[in-house]
């Protein structure tokens, strides 16, 4: 091969170039940017419509309706779904994954502009789901001083300087009181006077105004004219004229009354029980998380010293720790299984020299991939980190296979660089094969749909670089190192190049070098003889073990010799047994659970938490304070974050905006032990049974999915019949085994009172039906005219009846609906009220109303939950024509992304199949090669059933994957036995003689790259969950196609050359 002939003779030129790509592989790794998870784009737009004042009713007929009618002829759409609620509409659009989403929004934004919606509507707002809107970091201001204050030191002081950090997009505080100018009307003083409030509401706006009046110009000096009337304090408002009365002036103070307050309260902030105010902390997409986080937690301390006395922040939540932990985890598995492989070269070897130069592949091949990483954008993460890790065994299986061959080469008695250029040549068309055909299998994984497809592309990148560089190493600086520094007993000494015969001949030119070769070779030597006087004192330390583990090879390889004899001997008998195996195989795959992608455990977790509809803020307040004393009281709980009203995201959806809603954030003092955190929330769940009318669920932050585990849908149009079939949908569920954290989202309905206007009184009062309830809106309600500038800070100013004077439906009845008429006119003498329970939302899916009911996992894996759920549903629960049932959630991205990863595996062997016949130019070789695969699944399964792991899309990933590595073994073997047939020998001869060669290598490139993997498949540390999954599936799959190649392969090869024949 050129390649090999042009490293040997150009030493200098290969070390430099290796050199350069190392050192650019060190510098590229300092600025990859480092996640948790790859960048995952999800296919999902929400169309968010506010119209206030509206019961969910008219919002779903009036707005929701039609903009699902609109989006719904998009092109690309998988599911319209949607919720409406008292005053806003919010529909989400599902693409299918692939869809240039920017093209999306424009068709969707296309589609809108063509729907007609009420008057008083909001125009809609596109929103696209990223879970990069969940903060990175989240810190909590508590101290001595009241919450208005904290409030104005979180948004002037701390805020301001957190957004200033170098990669933060933006920063959001939560909780404590917010400051707001209240203007109590006194509606009796304001009839009294003959004004409405529609007139002071103008009066304010018009007051506080400042506005630039020109320039005016007198002989040489220009003057700009201003007025500067804007109100400086609440005593300007209160001072203000809003009419006259008998040419005295009535000032607002004395219809009113003006007080610097609060906003009315929607969301309560507290740590361990101490109410505050959280800093929310997001990052720029593309930024950093840990490099973000470490800038922010700096700021931070500088923060501390500068805040009032008595006043401490804490730092509740930061991403970055999880990621780095995990980051960590990921190293050491790959750095503990590439001492693993060596350790196992060493023994096999038995040569320090040797051990050495294969060793190189691995960090050279790593570094490199940094390189390659950088230049195609791929951030560091757990997912490429892991691709890395997994590949650690696999970089040094080429130079195995290179090496060996030049040491059989050498043996024979061949120079050095006679021995590399044949040998390397020799095997090089083999290992590029049996490289194509690993990298070939991640090909298809661009055809992978759903989160999978978005998780494992940064994988498949990072194996396929390093592989690659791999098999770069393998075919140059393997043969140069060796042809240049081998002779480690005396390394000093200048073989002859012409020592050999035949292929010594044609290498002897290349063998020569000038002047600066030779003192390339010498550096080599000396890094070379370095290593040999560390490796001969660890060979002296461990000699009894080598010569233990020799004796052992010695007995397996003559056993392995009578058992290939005997099978070749008895090979229909050797069929069966591996047919019947692959049968059982089958058998075994179809009682293993089946679930998506395994949960992290971070260490924490969320209560989600949710009382009838209805429940002002301070009941629920009050609820959760209970719940968090029974949380701080469990024996391993270290932190407790509470959030009362909604969950403070950037992305939040309608469900999670409700003052009957809440969230506990739980922090673990254990870290990440997850039989720990599952027998502190079967603690938790025993606790809050208890606690009448609550509703809660366990959750975690999650990355691979915006669903729950389990979604029933409930289709149906009534929606009282609904909710009856749903309580009883809801019962059923939670009876089956596993299925925990039962929720039904349609709900008791909201108390409401309902306002019907006798229209022939409001036409003898010359009032409006429109007129009146907006006038009604801002009595109840208020206005908000205009705002209070103070620095920075813009306070609302809002106009409001006194509360106290509307408190009961009778207060609201004595409402004056006509101030300015000689007769009050109360809103009780011309409608009619009516108290009911309206749905407080109402829930829609493909234009269809639904129920739908919520659950999570534990003990049990999602297929067999789903199973469990619809045999429940479809024996006891009577549903009426018209309704029919779903089971969601997960389940579908599950079907979704296991029926692509079929389709990639069934075009990763074909894809294999080509490569294969490329090399072989034969059709019924790469065939006989490609019985390893299903052979591997065997021992997949079996080790699968063994360690007690569903299958996922992660097991999904580990089987393509061996559909590449699997046949690298039964590749080297079948050349190997071609090449003794053509050099003469005969068929069982040559078949015999190659296994017997190639025992060594295949048993030392799949003893490495399981040891590699071991590391992995433990699954200890953070991330590891993530990480087992494949880890188990390659080694099991691995060790049994091995086991069988050895012996099943030379059988089936033995068989169709006897068809041919």
């Amino acid at each position: 091969m050129r390649i090999v002939r042009f490293s040997i003779s150009r030493p200098v030129t290969v070390g430099m170039f290796t050199i350069a790509l190392v050192l650019f592989g060190v510098i590229s790794f300092k600025h990859l940017a480092i996640d948790l998870l790859p960048d995952i784009s999800y296919p999902t737009l929400t169309i968010r419509t506010e119209y206030p004042g509206n019961a969910p009713a008219e919002v779903e007929n009036l707005i929701t309706k039609p903009v699902e009618e609109a989006v719904g002829i998009v092109s690309n759409v998988v599911q319209v779904s949607s919720v409406s609620k008292a005053g806003v509409s919010e529909v989400t659009v599902e693409f299918d994954w692939g869809t240039d989403m920017d093209f999306a929004i424009l068709n969707v934004r296309e589609k809108l502009d063509l729907v007609r919606l009420p008057d008083d509507a909001e125009k809609p707002v596109i929103l696209r789901f990223d879970p990069s809107q969940d903060p990175i970091v989240r810190y909590v201001l508590y101290g001595d001083i009241g919450l208005k204050d904290l409030r104005v030191l979180s948004d002037e002081f701390v805020k301001r300087e957190l957004e200033s950090v170098d990669g933060v997009a933006a920063v959001k505080t939560n909780g404590g009181l917010e400051e707001e100018i209240h203007i109590d009307i006194d509606e009796g003083k304001l009839a009294e006077m003959g004004l409405s409030l529609n007139g002071i509401v103008s009066r304010l706006a018009a007051e506080n105004i400042n506005l630039a009046g020109g320039t005016l110009r007198e002989q040489d000096a220009e003057y700009l004219v201003r007025t500067l009337n804007e109100f400086k304090g609440v005593d300007d408002i209160r001072n203000v004229v809003v009419g006259v009365n008998g040419g005295v002036p009535i000032y607002l103070k004395d219809v009113a009354d003006v007080t610097d307050s609060n906003k009315e309260r929607d969301i309560i902030i507290r740590v361990n029980g101490v109410e505050g105010v959280e800093v929310a902390c997001y990052k720029e997409a593309d930024r950093n998380t840990v490099a973000v986080s470490k800038s922010l937690n700096d700021r931070v301390l500088t923060l501390k010293k500068e805040l009032p006395a008595g006043v401490r922040i804490e730092k509740v939540y930061d991403q970055a720790e999880f990621i780095s932990k995990s980051m960590d985890e990921v190293l050491k598995s790959a750095i503990y299984g590439g001492i693993l492989a060596i350790i196992v070269l060493y023994l096999f070897l038995q040569h320090a020299g040797s051990t050495v130069i294969i060793s190189l592949a691995i960090p050279i091949s790593i570094v490199t991939t940094f390189f390659l990483m950088y230049v195609s954008g791929v951030t560091l993460n757990i997912m490429s980190l892991g691709g890395l890790a997994l590949g650690v065994g696999l970089l040094v299986d080429n130079s195995i296979v290179v090496l060996e061959s030049i040491n059989r080469y050498r043996k024979s008695g061949l120079g050095r660089a006679a021995a590399a250029l044949e040998g390397t040549s020799e095997v090089g068309m083999a290992v590029t094969a049996a490289t194509l055909t690993t990298v070939a299998v991640f090909l298809p994984i661009v055809f992978v749909k759903g989160v999978a497809g978005q998780l494992f592309r940064d994988q498949a990148l990072t194996v396929t670089y390093s592989l690659l560089t791999s098999l770069i190493v393998s075919l140059t600086v393997i043969p140069m190192f060796f042809s240049r520094g081998s002779r480690l007993d005396i390394p000093d000494q200048v073989v002859d190049e012409n020592d050999g015969t035949g292929p010594g001949d044609r290498a002897a030119a290349t063998g020569r070098a000038d002047l600066s070769t030779r003192a390339a070779g010498g550096v080599v030597r000396i890094f070379v003889v370095f290593s040999l006087l560390l490796a001969r004192l660890f060979r002296w330390l461990v000699s009894p073990l080598l010569g233990l583990f020799s004796a052992i090879y010695g007995k397996t390889e003559r056993f392995y010799a009578k058992v290939l004899d005997g099978a070749l001997r008895h090979r229909a008998l050797t069929i069966f047994v591996a047919i019947l195996s692959v049968i059982l195989a089958y058998f075994l795959y179809t009682r293993l659970g089946k679930e998506l992608i395994p949960e992290m455990v971070q260490g924490q977790f969320n209560i989600e938490v949710k009382l009838p509809s209805g429940t002002p803020l301070a009941k629920t307040s009050k609820v959760m304070e209970r719940m968090e004393r029974e949380v701080l009281a469990v024996k391993g709980v270290g932190r407790v974050l509470t959030t009362v009203g909604s969950n403070p995201t950037m992305g939040q959806t309608l469900e999670e905006k409700d003052e009957s809603r809440g969230q506990i954030n739980v922090h673990l003092n254990s870290g990440s032990n997850p039989q720990r955190e599952e027998a502190i929330k079967d603690e938790l769940r025993a606790k809050f049974a208890l606690i009448p009318d609550l509703e809660y669920k366990f959750s975690r932050p999650s990355y691979f999915s915006f669903k729950t585990p389990i979604e029933v849908m409930l289709r149906g149009d009534d929606l009282e019949r609904l909710r009856e079939i749903s309580g009883e949908a809801k019962m059923l569920i939670a009876q089956v085994p596993g299925v925990t954290d039962v929720r039904s989202l349609i709900e008791e309905g909201t108390p409401e009172i309902q306002i019907r206007f006798d229209r022939e009184k409001l036409a003898a009062y010359g009032l409006s039906i429109g007129d009146i309830s907006k006038l009604l809106r801002s009595k109840v309600y208020g206005e908000v005219p205009t705002e209070l500038v103070k620095g920075e800070r813009k306070i609302d100013i809002r106009v409001q009846v006194r509360k106290d004077r509307v408190k009961t439906l009778d207060d609201l009845k004595q409402l004056i609906v006509n101030p300015i008429g000689s007769v009050p006119v109360r809103l009780g003498s011309i409608a009619d009220f009516t108290v009911v329970s309206s749905p407080s939302q109402i829930y829609r899916q493909d234009q269809r109303r639904i129920a739908k009911i919520t659950a999570n996992l534990s003990g049990t894996d999602l297929n067999t939950a789903v199973k469990g759920i619809d045999d429940m549903l479809r024996r006891k629960l009577p549903l009426d024509p018209g309704y029919t049932y779903e089971i969601g959630g997960q389940n579908r991205e599950m079907l979704l992304s296991f029926s692509s990863m079929r389709f990639a595996l069934i075009l990763a062997i074909f894809l294999v199949y080509l490569v294969m016949a490329s090399q072989f130019e034969s059709f019924l070789h790469p065939l006989v090669i490609l019985i390893t695969i299903p052979l591997s699944l065997i021992g997949a399964v079996l080790l699968l059933c063994i360690t007690h792991k569903p299958v996922n899309v992660l097991v999904f990933i580990g089987v393509i994957m061996l559909a590449g590595i699997v046949v690298n073994n039964a590749i080297v073997l079948i050349d190997y036995i071609n090449t003794l047939r053509r050099r003469g020998t005969g068929k069982m001869d040559a078949i015999k003689k190659a296994a017997s060669v190639r025992l060594r290598p295949i048993l030392m490139t799949t003893s490495t790259t399981v040891l590699g993997l071991i590391p992995m498949a433990l699954g200890l540390g953070e991330g590891g969950e993530i990480r087992a999954p494949m880890a188990i599936t390659v080694i099991g799959g691995l060790i049994f196609s091995t086991l069988l190649t050895l012996v099943v392969i030379p059988v089936v090869y033995s068989m169709v050359e006897r068809a041919k024949d």
